[in-house]
C-alpha cells in the first residue's frame, strides 16, 4: 500500500525560517547597483567625462530593469537557483572587472580611457545591474512561494526591505574601513555579493505550502470556468492563488460613490459605461466574465469579476500608459539623484573647501547614500502601511497614494535646488530616499489593482521597463550640465585644491541646480497625472456600481 506523502511543514517551521533569512541576505547583496559613491573616483582615476560616467551608471540601471521579464520567466518554470548562479557569475566578474580598470589607470602620456576600455567598463557596469536583479528576482520569488498568503505580504515585505538596505550597508562599511580606498572598496563590492548568491544557491528553495494555501493552475483565456467551480484545469502556463478569484464585495467607499451624481462618470471609459436598457451589452460583458478574458479594471468591476488585462490590450491601454508615465518620470528622477548624489556632494564639498581632502570628500559621499538607502527601506514600509490603513479604514483605491508619492519627489528635488552646503544635503538625500522607495512599493500594488493577478509577473515586466527613458535623459542632462560649468567658467576664488586628474566643477550648487529645476518641473506634471489616475479610479467604481444595478435590474425582469 502506498504511503502517504510527507504533510509540508508549518509555517514557522525551520526550513521556511530558513529560506526568509537566506532569501533577506540574498536581496541585502542585491541592491549595490544604488551605491555609486565611488563613481567620482573611478572617472577621476580613468579621465573619463561626467556625462560618460553617467552612462556607465545608467548601464546598471538597464541591466536590472531590462533583465526583469528574462528572469522571471525563468524563475516561473525553473525554479531561482539559475538566476542564483547568474547572479553569482555577473556581480563577481562586474565588480572585479571595474576594479581591474580602476587599478590599472591609464597609461603613462593618456588622459582619457580609451574606447575600447569604456565599453568594457559599461559592460561590467550592466553586469552588475543584471547580477543584482536576479537575486532580488529568486529571492522574492520564492518567499511569496513559500509562505501562505496570510504572512506572504509581511515575509516578501521583509525581503524587499533587506534590497533598500543594501546601498546603506556597503556605503557604511565602505566609510568605517575603506575610506577613500575605491580599490578596496570595489574588491569589497565583489566578494560580498557574489559569495551570498552561492549560499543562497543551496538555501534558498521554495518550501511546499498546505493544500488550502497552495497555487492553484487554471487554462489562461481559453477555458470557461464556473465562478464557483471547486476544480481548475492545469496548465504550467499561469499559477494563481486560490483566493484570486473570490468575487470583490462591495464596499462602503463604492456604496458612497453610488449615492453621488450618476453623470459624473460619463464618458471616461466606454468598457464601462453601460445602461440597463442595453441588454446585448449587458449580456456581453457577463458572457466575457464568465471567461477569464483580458477585462479592464473599470470592465471586470462592472461585472463583480477581477481584471485581467494583458498581452496587445495592456499596450493599448490608457491606463497603462498612464503608469508608465508616472513610474517613468518618478523613478527617473529618483535614479538621476542616485546615480550623481556623489558628484553632488564633491561639488559642494569642494567649493566650500580650498583644501580637498579626499578621505572627508569620500566619508559625505558615503553619509549621503547612507541617507538614501536608510529611507528607501523606511518608505517601502511607510507607504505599504499608509496605502493599506487608508484603503482598510476609509476604503479609498491605493491609486490615491501616488499623489503623495509624487509629492515626495517634488519635495526632495524643491530641497535639492536650494541646499549649497554639503552638511545639509542629506535632508535631500533622505526626501529622494524616502520618495524612491516607496514608489517601488506602491506601484507593483496598482499594477495589480489594475491590470489583475493572472499575468501580474509579466504586466509588470513591461511597466518596469519605463525608468530607463527619464532616467536615461535626467541622467545625461545631468553630466553634461556637470561638464559644460567645468574648469575655464571656475572663479579662482572657488577653486579648490584637487589631486584628481578628471575635469571637475567647483562651484557648488551652480554645477547642477539646472537639471534639479529640470526634475522639479517633471515631478510637479507627476503630481497632475497621479491626481488624474486617481480621479479615473474613482470614476471606474462608480460606474461599476451603476452597471451592476443595472445587471441586477434584468435579471429580476428574467424573474
Amino acid at each position: 500500500m502506498a504511503s502517504n506523502p510527507p504533510l509540508p511543514p508549518s509555517l514557522l517551521s525551520v526550513p521556511r525560517i530558513t529560506t526568509l533569512f537566506a532569501s533577506l541576505i540574498v536581496a541585502l547583496s542585491s541592491g549595490t547597483n544604488y551605491v555609486r559613491s565611488y563613481s567620482p573616483q573611478l572617472g577621476a582615476k580613468l579621465g573619463i567625462s561626467h556625462t560618460k560616467l553617467n552612462i556607465v551608471a545608467l548601464a546598471g540601471n538597464v541591466g536590472v530593469y531590462s533583465s526583469g521579464p528574462i528572469w522571471g520567466r525563468i524563475v516561473d518554470s525553473r525554479g531561482p537557483r539559475i538566476l542564483l548562479g547568474c547572479a553569482f557569475a555577473f556581480l563577481l566578474g562586474g565588480y572585479s572587472g571595474m576594479r581591474y580598470l580602476y587599478d590599472a589607470g591609464l597609461p603613462s602620456g593618456v588622459s582619457s580611457l580609451s574606447t575600447a576600455g569604456f565599453i568594457l567598463l559599461v559592460l561590467f557596469s550592466y553586469m552588475t545591474g543584471t547580477g543584482g536583479n536576479g537575486g532580488l528576482v529568486s529571492s522574492v520569488n520564492t518567499t511569496a512561494k513559500t509562505f501562505p498568503d496570510r504572512a506572504r505580504a509581511s515575509a516578501t515585505g521583509l525581503v524587499i526591505s533587506g534590497f533598500g538596505l543594501s546601498a546603506f550597508f556597503f556605503s557604511s562599511l565602505s566609510n568605517l574601513f575603506f575610506a577613500g580606498n575605491t580599490s578596496s572598496f570595489l574588491f569589497v563590492l565583489a566578494i560580498g555579493t557574489s559569495v551570498p548568491m552561492i549560499m543562497g544557491f543551496f538555501l534558498v528553495r521554495p518550501i511546499p505550502l498546505p493544500s488550502e494555501d497552495a497555487y492553484d493552475i487554471v487554462e489562461d483565456c481559453v477555458e470557461e470556468v464556473p465562478r464557483r467551480s471547486s476544480t481548475t484545469r492545469q496548465t504550467s502556463r499561469t499559477r494563481l492563488l486560490d483566493h484570486d478569484f473570490v468575487e470583490p464585495r462591495q464596499t462602503r467607499y463604492a456604496r458612497r460613490l453610488q449615492e453621488e451624481d450618476e453623470d459624473e462618470a460619463s464618458g471616461v471609459d466606454e468598457e464601462v459605461e453601460l445602461d440597463s436598457q442595453h441588454t446585448p451589452e449587458v449580456s456581453s460583458l457577463l458572457a466575457a466574465s464568465a471567461r477569464h478574458r483580458s477585462l479592464s479594471r473599470g470592465a471586470a468591476m462592472s461585472v463583480g469579476a477581477l481584471p485581467n488585462l494583458h498581452g496587445v490590450k495592456l499596450w493599448l491601454s490608457s491606463d497603462f500608459w498612464l503608469l508608465f508615465s508616472i513610474l517613468s518620470i518618478l523613478s527617473g528622477t529618483g535614479l538621476m539623484y542616485i546615480n550623481n548624489v556623489g558628484s553632488m556632494s564633491q561639488a559642494l564639498y569642494a567649493h566650500q573647501n580650498p583644501k580637498y581632502d579626499e578621505i572627508e570628500a569620500s566619508s559625505w559621499q558615503a553619509t549621503q547614500v547612507s541617507a538614501i538607502s536608510l529611507m528607501n527601506f523606511l518608505g517601502r514600509i511607510f507607504i505599504g502601511l499608509v496605502s493599506d490603513f487608508a484603503k482598510n479604514k476609509y476604503e479609498m483605491p491605493r491609486s490615491y497614494s501616488l499623489v503623495l508619492v509624487s509629492f515626495f519627489f517634488f519635495i526632495s528635488q524643491v530641497v535639492a535646488s536650494m541646499e549649497d552646503k554639503i552638511e545639509n544635503l542629506w535632508v535631500a538625500s533622505s526626501l529622494l530616499g524616502l520618495a524612491h522607495g516607496s514608489v517601488f512599493s506602491l506601484f507593483p500594488t496598482v499594477c495589480l489593482e489594475w491590470f489583475g493577478m493572472p499575468h501580474f509577473s509579466e504586466n509588470w515586466g513591461y511597466l518596469s521597463l519605463s525608468p530607463m527613458i527619464a532616467g536615461n535623459i535626467f541622467s545625461i542632462v545631468f553630466g553634461h550640465n556637470l561638464d559644460a560649468h567645468d574648469g575655464s567658467k571656475q572663479s579662482p576664488s572657488s577653486i579648490a585644491t584637487v589631486t584628481a586628474s578628471a575635469p571637475q566643477c567647483l562651484l557648488g550648487l551652480e554645477c547642477y541646480v539646472s537639471t534639479i529645476y529640470l526634475t522639479t518641473a517633471a515631478t510637479f506634471t507627476a503630481i497632475l497625472l497621479s491626481i488624474w489616475a486617481g480621479y479615473r479610479d474613482r470614476l471606474k467604481i462608480a460606474a461599476s456600481i451603476r452597471n451592476k444595478e443595472a445587471m441586477r435590474s434584468l435579471e429580476e425582469v428574467d424573474y
